[in-house]
């Protein structure tokens, strides 16, 4: 993408609305605006030096003929990206919207590629690519947890201790690197026990980063909530019930979901996977053979990728032995115990608090919901690493990680220890490594295959 072209994209959401806007940015985005836009004031946009806000009218042609609109323009380089730029505000009508764009590009800009303006802002140094990430998750977000996730890494969640770390270690090799020019003269630029420190302290920085990234999924990944139980508990009854439809086959013989069932629901704004899964029946897989045993396999699958559990116990009869045994047991974070056909005559002996459902009245179905969606929210509620961030960075950290550790392994022990030029070089080595890896995180250093798969992924006009 040539930087110096002037760009023009449709920047608000798609279909009909109240307002819509035409975003322009590159050299020429002013002496694009004048041909095709006249201002209500007696100013010329040339002659406009500070960022403002102008009325006027649309030239769009012998069919639509003029339209009102409102002009936001950044004429220099205290814009987002850095050129300037422009935003026309106007009627939020598609064929309209698509008549502005034609105007503009017949007026010299050009369509722009997806992620194209996120893009110059980053290669004009406003952003970093975490921060760029951020912009794309923020407009995929799925809930207002991941919305709130990704602003938080765009106002510098992750920038502000990656360029913390990458600070403190510039400065150590600043030092490391002038005490090897003056290796012949009885000059010390830092002490033995003070790098141990230092490396210290960037190795238990390094250490979070890695940890707050890995606990980060695939950045395509939806919330799972598995569906497990002993047969004939009303699975799959729950499912359809959770659902709002049959998505499930729904029989009083025991066995009849036999693979795992999927369904993608909103669940109070959280855009959810529900997973039935085949009935667990320790008797059924060692008679039955090689079908039950893969169903029990593929439905311990299933739960150990879940977010939320849903343990379903039948509220008609009391607990079996394994059911007792799952209860028993410590229980993660992530499982709700479900009460099933509460409709029905009670005989179970269940202790343990329990949400109580019938997927034939409904009762206790939107307690249900919420008690997901909750569990979810406090999962999620402390990650400003965006998943498609953590994906990229995950390595990168670790391996930064590692070269600290050998730095420090390599350094001196403590006070009153000194060690010589070749040690110095191995340990401006380690931390040369960590930086050049910290420089990917953050795009100091960069490929065309790395933006590539960045901002391939952007819709046009952001």
């Amino acid at each position: 993408m040539n930087t110096d072209d002037t760009i023009a994209a449709i920047a608000s959401a798609p279909g009909g609305a109240y307002r819509g806007i035409i975003r322009i940015s590159g050299p020429e985005a002013v002496a694009c605006l004048r041909i095709c836009f006249r201002c209500s004031c007696e100013n010329d946009l040339a002659d406009v030096a500070r960022p403002t806000v102008v009325s006027g009218r649309l030239a769009l042609g012998d069919l639509l003929g003029d339209i009102s609109g409102d002009l936001y323009l950044w004429p220099g380089t205290r814009s987002y990206t850095r050129q300037p730029l422009a935003e026309l505000h106007t009627v939020g009508s598609p064929p309209v919207l698509d008549a502005v764009l034609r105007t503009v590009c017949a007026a010299g800009a050009r369509l722009a590629g997806p992620g194209e303006f996120t893009l110059r802002a980053f290669l004009a140094g406003r952003l970093d690519l975490p921060q760029a990430e951020a912009v794309l998750a923020g407009l995929a977000a799925g809930s207002r947890t991941e919305l709130d996730g990704a602003l938080r890494q765009l106002a510098g969640g992750l920038a502000g201790p990656l360029h913390g770390v990458r600070n403190q270690l510039l400065d150590l090799l600043a030092q490391l690197e002038a005490g090897l020019d003056f290796v012949d003269e009885d000059i010390e630029f830092i002490s033995a026990a003070e790098l141990q420190r230092r490396l210290l302290d960037v190795e238990q920085s390094l250490a979070r980063l890695v940890e707050q990234v890995s606990s980060r999924g695939r950045a395509d990944e939806q919330f799972r909530v598995v569906l497990l139980g002993w047969p004939n508990v009303g699975k799959s009854s729950l499912m359809n019930s959770l659902a709002g439809e049959q998505a499930a086959l729904v029989s009083p013989h025991a066995g009849t979901t036999r693979d795992y069932l999927t369904r993608t629901v909103d669940l109070g704004g959280l855009d959810c996977q529900l997973v039935d899964t085949a009935g667990w029946d320790a008797t059924a897989t060692a008679a039955s053979g090689s079908v039950a045993t893969s169903a029990q396999t593929l439905s311990t699958q299933q739960t150990d990728q879940a977010h939320v559990q849903l343990l379903c116990l039948d509220a008609t009869r009391p607990l079996n032995a394994w059911e007792r045994g799952m209860v028993a047991a410590e229980p993660p974070a992530n499982r709700i115990l479900v009460l099933t056909k509460i409709d029905l005559p009670l005989a179970t002996d269940l202790r343990q608090k329990a949400i109580s459902t019938s997927s034939h009245t409904g009762a206790g179905i939107e307690a249900l919901q919420r008690a997901i969606c909750q569990c979810i929210t406090a999962g999620q509620s402390h990650a400003d690493v965006v998943a498609g961030t953590a994906l990229r960075c995950r390595e990168s950290l670790r391996r930064s990680a590692a070269a600290v550790q050998h730095a420090r392994q390599a350094a001196p022990g403590g006070a009153g220890e000194q060690f010589g030029a070749v040690g110095e070089e191995l340990v401006a080595a380690e931390l040369r490594l960590a930086l050049d890896e910290l420089a990917q995180v953050v795009g100091a250093v960069y490929t065309d295959d790395v933006l590539d798969r960045i901002f391939s992924r952007f819709c046009i006009g952001k």
